[in-house]
């Protein structure tokens, strides 16, 4: 098996878990509402550490093509420190979050194309970014064929050490009784781009996770903290709920600052990136 084809095993294995959970889903846009108000950021917020690093490689006379850019988290920002920014989502409801944000924070130079990549036709610029998008792509190559020719000068790929989906899969295994299904993560991808002759330069970032920094204040919040996330079905809260207070003390340790989760682990987000034309 090639590492291509490990990879898409891997995807396909993760949602035919989440079918067994859940069902065939049959909302149109998952990304829409509460989840994509969730990934919206002020713009001329002051840029974390991570985000330093990623517009040091951004120009201010290029054009930023932003795959999955979802309400403009990373994109919106390197609007700022670009000539002109073109955010390729396929979710309606993400785009609606990307566009308002926008236009609140008086950014021109952005754009919106609603699209799944894939189908996103002649869209071009000298940086192609995709942040915390790969862990869902079934067919990875084509994928990455694509950021590669839609650049002039440089790929970048942003991933966390841990795919996201998965950062609840100890609660999983305490509430459905088996493990969760990971999704790839970069030492996945990265096998795959070594098959496909990409010398990829790797980069841990200095920042942690942007989520949970507030931590729950009581035991009834810290419950309900263990209990967020698409991966559980609304009907199984129930029982989740009093999975989590059976192992509460094994779960949280309390602080003075609050109910500290003990399952989060050491979550460091990683720059994969690569000159356009560049191959081993």
């Amino acid at each position: 098996m090639t590492a291509a084809e490990k990879y898409g095993a891997m995807v396909d294995a993760f949602y035919a878990q989440k079918i067994w959970v859940h069902g065939n889903d049959t909302d149109d846009d998952v990304w829409a509402g509460d989840t994509a108000r969730a990934f919206r950021f002020d713009p001329r917020r002051e840029l974390d550490a991570n985000l330093e690093v990623i517009a040091s490689y951004v120009q201010p006379s290029d054009v930023v093509v932003d795959v999955g850019g979802g309400a403009g988290r990373v994109g919106l920002p390197l609007a700022l420190r670009c000539q002109r920014l073109i955010n390729v989502d396929a979710s309606p409801g993400m785009g609606q979050e990307f566009l308002a944000c926008a236009q609140e924070a008086g950014i021109t130079n952005a754009e919106l194309v609603q699209s799944p990549w894939e189908e996103a036709l002649e869209v071009t610029g000298d940086v192609v970014f995709s942040s915390d998008v790969a862990y869902f792509v079934r067919d990875i190559v084509p994928f990455v064929e694509k950021l590669d020719a839609a650049a002039r000068r440089r790929v970048m790929i942003t991933l966390w050490s841990f795919s996201p989906p998965n950062r609840s899969a100890p609660i999983y295994r305490l509430v459905y009784g088996e493990d969760q299904a990971p999704l790839p993560a970069y030492t996945d991808l990265l096998p795959v781009l070594w098959e496909m002759g990409i010398p990829a330069d790797v980069r841990f970032l200095p920042g942690g996770a942007w989520w949970g920094q507030e931590l729950p204040q009581t035991r009834p919040q810290a419950v309900e903290f263990a209990l967020q996330g698409r991966w559980l079905q609304p009907k199984d809260k129930p029982r989740a709920a009093q999975a989590v207070e059976a192992n509460f003390d094994r779960l949280f340790a309390a602080e003075s600052e609050g109910f500290r989760p003990q399952w989060h682990g050491d979550y460091r987000e990683l720059l994969i990136t690569w000159e356009v034309g560049e191959r081993l």
